[in-house]
């Protein structure tokens, strides 16, 4: 078995195990009903989605100089997506106001001990 056909046969399958993470993302989003459960599964699916599916992506290019860009979109985003899906979830927790209702807020705890 050469080393093409190796290198093909595991990209392939790094790239099979991405798509399945994004379809997972998609099933636990729509799942479920809370909009920050939905948030999560779907910053957690890209992030690992993206970057196995770009692993998979490196390993059919090779060692070149686009292998190298792929890994710094990859560094990106492991960075900028949380980060991102952070800034978005403590909007919804700040403009919510039935959020209470769903869930603890830790802010409300600490809200509630200094005021006794």
């Amino acid at each position: 078995m050469s080393l093409e056909i190796l290198r093909f046969i595991i990209g392939t399958i790094v790239l099979m195990i991405g798509l399945l993470t994004f379809a997972l993302e998609v099933f636990g989003t729509y799942r479920y009903e809370f909009v920050l459960n939905r948030m999560h599964a779907a910053a957690l699916g890209d992030t690992l989605g993206i970057g196995i599916s770009l692993t998979g992506l490196i390993i059919f290019s090779g060692l070149n100089f686009t292998s190298l860009k792929m890994l710094l979109v990859i560094v990106f985003l492991w960075f900028a997506s949380p980060v991102s899906s952070h800034l978005i979830s403590r909007l919804e927790v700040m403009t919510d106001e039935t959020l209470p209702e769903h869930c603890e807020l830790d802010y409300l705890k600490e809200e509630e001990r200094e005021e006794a």
